[in-house]
């Protein structure tokens, strides 16, 4: 099995834990791996945890390849 980490928009950070989105969903994400994260900033998100913080073009671009992979796996 392959773990996947998905890149979610920052909407609201409190000390060391975060809202993030992504398609509608929001999850609470730790931020004890990044430094200087806002909202508005792109991460991407792995187990919980922001472990990257992205350009938004870049974030956009892994979005879309994650749909077309659903789409042809019949997601």
């Amino acid at each position: 099995m392959m773990c996947l980490a998905i890149p979610c928009k920052i909407e609201k950070v409190d000390g060391l834990e975060a809202i993030a989105a992504v398609a509608g969903v929001k999850r609470k994400v730790r931020l004890d791996l990044l430094s200087d994260v806002r909202p508005g900033d792109m991460v991407l998100v792995h187990s919980g945890f922001a472990i990257q913080k992205l350009r938004h073009e870049d974030a956009a671009e892994m979005i879309r390849t994650i749909v077309q992979v659903g789409e042809k796996a019949g997601w």
